[in-house]
């Protein structure tokens, strides 16, 4: 099914029958409202103007629309913050982030979780059981515009108290951290401060523990507003709308209060950005319809993140926040909305409806120009629409193929990477790129997770690893492919006393002694199979009774295998990936191929879906007497095809 995103605040309310008749006859069935509302629903404290909010619901629910209504928890009104300040969040300069745009609060904030909870329960009980209200978001793209993590007094104290939950005496956090180590030892937990703003780096364990526990706020924040919507409004699912890469909390954990997981699907803007590394090769060859992995790397993480999940925002034209912002090539609205139905997706609900010739979005196309007048991609998601009321889709099925992502590994990374180049989010990446080009549908899956489905399974790299884990490994049937520094880190951050790959020795008897980061440019030679591979970023240095798989250039082992298991003790580049992880899906039974630039595949249930992402026709790689749902054997650009596979 399709939706959109309306603001009836922000227009006319003689033009919301009509928008809402528009809509119906587009073929939508959702519409989001309501997510950053607060102060026209309450504009002086304690005076609710409810009946504006009361009529749009009418009006959207007479035409047969099903409304997800918001919680406007993301935008507190100025005059809270005026009343409260210590409502703000503080950046790592200790610097207040003031009123004026969106996200201006800190989870931690004693008095914003009370009013935060007195909004969402007003709504809940006046909303909770209206028959036109179908489900709920909670506030809005947590996390967006580094929002995470807070340095003010209120998380400081949060923070001295979590401390003291998760240790109990604080001579066990002196001994956890090592802060015998510099002189750095506590005699209370009110002797902690936040680890920004010292004069070098901060204990890394001290750090890792603030961003467990600024994660941990996070979802403590939205399970508070989930519990009072079960209570209300029963029957209606919950969902939030994540956002692409956003690794600063733990949508695994948080999701376990939803039922749906959203995303915000922007591919030309996270492209342009960086979201996903992105070559500017790439970006010039992808600028008007993003790198073919952007959108499919999100579908599969938020798959993973909740079974069931929306795209809950759809760029349907040009943003306004990125660096450049070009337009979508033309059917790229329309091939967006099927990758992500090919993923699985329940809804795509495209963002907004109309573009508002105001404020800080008025450059952010919607299905309508601002002069009402249907834009580019109303006409591509009406073609859509009519598509979808002709088929019925395949249900959709797990994948061959399980990449184990960890949001904590983020987090060591970014806290002690031991070299510039060594970022958890590219290490990633270039495993997902290598396994879709090779044809591959991919589960993102948390570690603990069964993995029993699998018949190859990439873990890129796993620093702390617990024994849900290491059970799941354990008991895991098929290939098992790991990367650098798995297992090299205690939960504490320290190293493992029997050195890395700690526990994971049990399954591989190999030791790490040292370890190299090296500069761009700096290079050493992989040899496999009598091919030569020039690798950089990391290298480890290994001891085993087993005989290497693969050697460096100076003889040292640079892969092991016992039984179905592989360790990669170097950054392995996107280009050699595709050839080792091809052999091991062959050796696994899978069926590779290795596609063509801009070409990809995806499979839902028995249909199999080809996405042109080229500037140029490609040919469908069906078999000849493939029976199309959509499309034939040659894919125009921008197009697509399905075929059913027997």
């Amino acid at each position: 099914m399709l939706g959109v995103c309306y603001y009836p605040e922000h227009w006319p309310r003689e033009r919301w029958a009509e928008d809402a008749r528009r809509m119906k006859a587009l073929g939508l069935t959702y519409v989001r409202i309501g997510e950053f509302a607060w102060s026209c629903l309450e504009p002086d404290p304690g005076h609710f103007t409810w009946e504006w909010l009361d009529e749009a619901i009418e009006t959207l629910g007479q035409a047969g629309l099903k409304v997800v209504l918001g919680t406007p928890t993301a935008t507190p009104p100025k005059w809270l913050i005026d009343q409260h300040p210590d409502i703000l969040g503080y950046d790592a300069q200790g610097q207040p982030r003031k009123f004026g745009s969106r996200r201006h609060y800190s989870f931690s904030s004693r008095v914003y979780r009370e009013e935060a909870r007195r909004i969402v329960t007003l709504l809940a009980q006046r909303y909770g059981q209206n028959p036109f209200v179908a489900g709920w978001q909670t506030d809005n793209e947590y996390g967006c515009h580094d929002t995470t993590r807070s340095y003010g007094p209120e998380d400081l104290r949060a923070f001295r108290l979590w401390l003291q939950a998760r240790y109990g005496r604080i001579e066990a956090l002196n001994r956890a951290w090592g802060n015998v180590f510099w002189s750095m030892a506590y005699r209370s937990f009110g002797e902690i401060d936040l680890p920004n703003q010292t004069v070098t780096e901060a204990n890394p364990s001290h750090w890792l523990d603030f961003y467990r526990f600024s994660s941990d706020q996070v979802a403590a924040f939205n399970h508070m507003q989930v519990e009072i919507l079960r209570q209300h409004s029963p029957g209606r699912f919950i969902l939030h709308n994540f956002m692409g890469y956003t690794p600063d909390f733990d949508h695994f954990r948080l999701a376990q209060d939803l039922d749906i997981a959203g995303w915000d699907s922007y591919p030309l803007g996270f492209t342009d950005m960086d979201v996903l590394p992105c070559t500017t090769e790439e970006k010039l060859r992808y600028a008007h319809t993003g790198h073919p992995d952007m959108a499919a790397f999100h579908h599969d993480l938020y798959r993973g993140v909740k079974p069931r999940w929306w795209v809950m925002e759809q760029q349907p034209g040009p943003v306004n926040w990125a660096h450049h912002n070009p337009s979508p090539a033309p059917g790229m609205v329309r091939l967006w909305t099927w990758e992500a139905l090919a993923h699985g997706a329940e809804v795509v609900s495209y963002f907004r409806w109309r573009q508002f010739p105001q404020a800080q979005e008025q450059f952010h196309a919607g299905l309508n120009r601002p002069d009402l007048e249907p834009d580019l991609g109303f006409f591509e998601a009406q073609q859509v629409a009519q598509e979808l009321h002709q088929l019925s889709l395949s249900p959709s099925t797990k994948a061959p193929v399980a990449l184990v992502f960890d949001y904590e590994a983020d987090w060591v990374y970014r806290i002690q990477p031991q070299g510039q180049g060594f970022v958890y989010r590219d290490l990633v990446w270039h495993f997902y790129q290598a396994l879709r080009r090779l044809g591959l549908d991919v589960d993102l899956v948390p570690p603990g997770a069964s993995l029993k489905p699998y018949r190859l399974v990439v873990v890129p790299s796993l620093p702390i690893l617990r024994e849900a884990a290491l059970e799941a490994f354990r008991t895991a049937p098929g290939t098992l492919i790991f990367g650098p520094r798995t297992g090299s880190k205690t939960e504490a951050l320290g190293i493992p006393p029997q050195l890395p790959p700690g526990t994971l020795q049990e399954l591989l008897p190999i030791k790490v002694t040292r370890v190299e980061s090296w500069r761009p440019g700096l290079t050493d030679t992989v040899l496999w199979q009598g091919q030569s591979w020039q690798v950089g970023v990391w290298k480890e240095w290994v001891e085993s009774g087993l005989t290497p798989v693969a050697s460096f250039g100076d003889g040292k082992g640079a892969i092991y295998q016992q039984q179905n298991r592989h360790y990669l003790a170097f950054w392995p580049n996107r280009e050699f990936l595709q050839h080792y992880l091809a052999e091991a899906a062959q050796r696994a039974g899978l069926t590779t191929q290795t596609l063509p630039e801009g070409l990809r595949l995806r499979r839902r249930g028995n249909w199999v879906f080809a996405l042109n992402y080229a500037n140029h026709p490609q040919t469908v790689p069906a078999p000849a007497n493939a029976h199309f749902v959509l499309g034939g054997p040659t894919m125009a650009p921008y197009d697509l095809a399905i075929w059913v596979e027997e």
